[in-house]
């Protein structure tokens, strides 16, 4: 099932709404939680957030924005479960939107126990195999208690239907969504020379670095101005140094680190790149589309998905860092191809991946969930 909004009654109505996530550092589903709880206060809503863990830099600059913020809730179930219920007794959210396996496993229950009269699950990753069995079980137990359960592209929606014992009718997609990027002026964007590709993530094994790094390298072979950022920080950090170093590429490869502002880093590059082994619908992705930048991406998820619905870019194997520099030689030489590309993003984007689309169909999903009951 594919869900549409179909009014806007939403505007009419102030709710409480409370966002609970695993934490708010910097991350996809993070930036989309603040972002969203910008515009539910531009439509006159009252938002909240509720981290299991750590308040995170993005939880610090809400909370400089007046956002109420709350952090480390539980450091496990019963603990959670118990403060959640406390905490939605005092608030009396009209919504709960929670995001992820471990805050619904969490919240759910308790959210409905306190008087929540929508409860909404966002999964924000694609949860392919191999799966965590035990949390997979835990989640089916807690999807009980939600009115809405959302995949952010079909591929997560589907593996949804496919794993769990979860009512049809309550699954749903509703593609991510991205604030468009303004282009900021060259002086004010990271010194390029030569064909850049960027990559904007964490640095964590399930994003498969070591194929990008080695595509890199041959591709880098036959085309010597050939540029890599890579935008973003994690466990995986000193490991991908060190192996550019090995592949004789760290001359061409830069790492910035974690940063809150994409933009300069999408206004300048050519191209954006992610090999991801498994993955959503990332919100990187959408933020080059915005501007017209071309993706090459490995065939998983939602950004796959994403890709082919937009024909904005090439789709290339998991496995085969041959097949990733073919795409990259593809793109940085071939300039009819990388137009066409960048074209068919920047209005796939308009018409499928803005933030408004996205904010308005769970705005809509939250008062259909109020006057349908979970079945």
């Amino acid at each position: 099932m594919v869900y549409i909004p179909t009014s806007l009654r939403f505007a009419h109505t102030t709710m409480k709404i409370a966002h609970v996530v695993d934490s708010m550092e910097v991350g996809g589903a993070e930036t989309l939680v603040a972002q969203m709880c910008q515009r539910q206060r531009e439509l006159g809503h009252a938002p909240c957030v509720l981290a299991v863990a750590a308040l995170g830099e993005i939880g610090a600059r809400m909370r400089n924005e007046g956002f109420s913020v709350q952090a480390n809730v539980g450091s496990h179930f019963l603990d959670a479960a118990r403060n959640f219920y406390r905490i939605f007794k005092e608030l009396r959210p009209d919504v709960v939107h929670l995001h992820d396996p471990t805050p619904t496993i969490y919240a759910a229950l308790s959210a409905k126990l306190a008087g929540a009269m929508s409860v909404v699950s966002t999964r924000h990753s694609l949860v392919a195999p191999p799966h965590k069995q035990s949390q997979e079980l835990k989640y089916a137990i807690a999807a009980l208690f939600c009115d809405w359960i959302v995949g952010v592209c079909d591929a997560t929606a589907a593996n949804l239907r496919n794993m769990h014992n979860i009512r049809p009718r309550k699954i749903i997609r509703i593609y991510n969504g991205a604030f468009p990027l303004k282009r900021v002026p060259k002086d004010q964007c990271p010194p390029k020379t030569g064909f850049t590709l960027v990559y904007v993530g964490r640095l964590e094994p399930i994003k498969n670095h070591s194929l990008l790094l080695h595509a890199f390298r041959i591709a880098l072979s036959s085309l010597p101005n050939l540029r890599l950022w890579m935008v973003g920080d994690g466990s995986e950090r000193k490991k991908l140094e060190s192996l550019t170093a090995e592949l004789g590429i760290a001359a061409q490869v830069t790492f910035w680190g974690q940063q809150l502002d994409v933009t300069p880093f999408f206004s300048s590059a050519d191209a954006f790149v992610m090999s991801s082994l498994s993955e959503g619908l990332p919100v990187s992705l959408l933020q080059g589309f915005s501007l017209g930048v071309p993706a090459i991406v490995t065939d998983v998820g939602g950004m796959a998905e994403a890709v082919r619905l937009a024909n904005g870019g090439l789709i290339v194997s998991t496995t085969d860092p041959g097949d990733m520099a073919a795409a990259i030689l593809e793109v940085a030489r071939d300039d009819e191809d990388w137009r066409r590309f960048s074209e068919n993003a920047e209005t796939a984007f308009r018409k499928h991946f803005s933030f408004r689309i996205m904010a308005d169909a769970y705005m809509d999903l939250y008062c259909k969930a109020r006057s349908v009951p979970a079945q």
